[in-house]
């Protein structure tokens, strides 16, 4: 009878081992069906549960190939490959920003076994950090190229052949003299256009614009090959950034925020964005619907950064494991087969290799000349970090200031935990600014209070986060009514400097979590009365961040797309995340 039991129990115990293995594989087939295991696409930390015995890799990747790393994880994940020791792979992707998931990935928030930044400089600048705090560089090996993503100008067609696209070379010396030029258009016979007015990312913080104003030094100094901190600073490069970011009228985190704040505002509000190839044509085949004109990617005349997207296996991190390191190759050369990088080109990027012929979306029907190449428009060096670290400096040396008054819901619903991490998150936003930009704080409750109005950061930045990290939570919500009160604030203020002579960036951060309960101005007066009808590209643009599920996100969205800002929604968990990327974008 003994023996019998024990039989009977080992095979209960082998059936549950079997079931529970069936089914966390059925859980995973459903979310390689579903695409849910494809990416977040928020650069948070990769938290997949999978069955005992699967390696998973965690991929965090660059926003310009989202499309194509989706299709290839996906593929891959549904190959069924394995190790040398038979273990299963299951691949995770979250699309990121390169200099956001840079920091991330540097501070611990995040932990990837793969980080594919949009370019080799973000893989030089991690290494050398990380070389400062281990003795050894994140990633042991090189980081190999997946494919091509070439930066340059995305233009409206209309204007693009004003400056003779797709023929006639158009460089970064088109785009700054047309900047300089006191007539804008009027330069080049479209006066009815106005003054020029563009947009690029922070390079700070997004590929994108630390391989465009890269590109834009090189071009400007005339010098590729040995280029120096001394020769960027020099008054020539100086003059010309700072010619080029008078008119620039909007910043932000990421090349598809900026095409899509174009989509929405129209031709009135940016007329040109230094973006990604792929980007560009992305826009034109999925909301051209959308769009006045279609746009035209034009390839800097000169030379262009051909972003490369590196492959960065992360194996001198603690928290990556050799079964991970030989999983992670495994998926890198399944990216690397003809038929992967053949399927780039349906995703709006270029392969690697040359031999493999291009064809639509890469179009000029989609605003793009498939005929150019590397022999056309050479290769620029990707920045060492000495240049990065340099361009980045003139870039905030010579952008134009910002103005921004912080708007604070400190109403009941605010109390416990939210007024908690909004003070400290807020305190923290106040020591990142220039100490040449301006900012004030106003809250409200019952009624709006100017707790401090805006003024040099250096002058009061300290004083005034000790008195933000002094606020407390009480009374009702007054949104509207405050709203109203900081757009007039502001509109005076930039009055003020426009009779100076004085060319800042004026934005509002308006943090609420809750509806307006006071009345005392409605919201049809709100956006009839204080508002403006339409985004202007150097108008006051507001920044709601939605603090909660009770923030009435509609009307926040509303007052975000009507001034040319961008709404976020945050929680106690995130609100630090958000108030960085709001960094990026004034």
């Amino acid at each position: 009878m003994t023996r019998t039991r024990g039989i009977f129990i080992a095979i209960v115990g082998l059936t549950a081992v079997f079931i529970c293995i069936t089914v966390g594989w059925q859980i995973v087939g459903k979310m390689i069906d579903d695409g849910g295991i494809a990416g977040t696409g928020d650069g948070s930390e990769i938290t997949t549960a999978v069955p005992e015995g699967t390696i998973l890799i965690p991929i965090a990747s660059s926003s310009t190939k989202r499309n194509w790393m989706d299709q290839v994880v996906k593929q891959f994940n549904a190959a069924g490959m394995t190790t040398d020791s038979g273990a299963s792979i299951i691949a995770e992707v979250t699309h990121v920003t390169s200099g956001g998931s840079m920091n991330d990935i540097l501070d611990g928030t995040i932990q990837p076994v793969v980080w594919s930044p949009g370019d080799q400089s973000w893989v030089a600048q991690a290494n050398d950090t990380w070389e400062l705090r281990a003795n050894k560089p994140i990633a042991s090996q090189t980081c190999q190229p997946t494919i091509y993503a070439p930066l340059g100008f995305a233009m409206w067609r209309p204007m693009a052949e004003t400056l003779g696209w797709p023929d006639t070379p158009i460089g970064w010396d088109t785009i700054v003299k047309l900047a300089a030029d006191p007539e804008g258009w009027g330069s080049v016979g479209r006066p009815e256009w106005g003054q020029f007015s563009f947009g690029h990312t922070h390079p700070a913080y997004a590929n994108s614009g630390l391989l465009s104003m890269t590109g834009f030094v090189y071009g400007v100094a005339n010098n590729s090959d040995n280029l120096s901190a001394a020769d960027i600073y020099s008054d020539d490069v100086q003059a010309a950034m700072a010619s080029l970011e008078g008119v620039t009228a909007k910043y932000g985190k990421s090349a598809p925020a900026l095409l899509d704040l174009m989509a929405r505002e129209g031709t009135g509000f940016l007329h040109a964005a230094a973006v990604p190839e792929a980007d560009t044509v992305k826009m034109n085949i999925e909301r051209g619907d959308e769009l006045t004109f279609p746009l035209a990617f034009i390839f800097p005349a000169g030379g262009t950064i051909w972003a490369d997207h590196p492959y960065c296996i992360l194996d001198n991190a603690e928290w990556v494991t050799d079964e991970q390191v030989e999983a992670a190759a495994i998926f890198r050369d399944y990216l690397l087969t003809d038929e992967q990088q053949s399927a780039a080109i349906d995703n709006y990027l270029r392969p690697l290799d040359p031999s493999i012929p291009l064809h639509a979306p890469l179009s000029i029907e989609n605003g793009t000349d498939a005929s150019i190449n590397t022999d056309t428009i050479p290769a620029l060096p990707s920045p060492s970090s000495e240049v990065s670290t340099a361009v980045i400096d003139i870039f905030n040396i010579n952008k134009r200031k910002a103005t921004i008054l912080v708007v604070m819901d400190v109403s009941g619903s605010m109390e416990g935990e939210r007024i908690k991490t909004a003070r400290t998150a807020t305190s923290e936003f106040l020591q990142r600014l220039d100490a040449n930009d301006e900012v004030g704080v106003m809250i409200f409750s019952d009624a709006p209070t100017m707790i401090e109005p805006p003024a040099r950061v250096g002058d009061i930045g300290e004083g005034l986060g000790q008195r933000v990290n002094g606020l407390l939570a009480d009374g009702n919500t007054a949104l509207y009514e405050s709203v109203c009160l900081a757009t007039d604030a502001m509109q005076k203020l930039q009055q003020k400097d426009a009779d100076a002579g004085e060319s800042r960036l004026y934005g509002i951060i308006l943090l609420s979590d809750g509806e307006d309960t006071v009345g005392n101005v409605t919201e049809n007066q709100m956006f009839s009365t204080c508002l403006p009808s339409h985004a202007e590209a150097n108008g006051t643009k507001i920044f709601p961040i939605a603090f909660g599920e009770g923030a009435d996100q509609t009307v926040l969205d509303h007052i975000a797309n009507v001034t040319g800002g961008r709404m976020f929604t945050a929680d106690p968990s995130s609100i630090s995340n958000i108030y960085t990327a709001i960094s990026a974008e004034q």
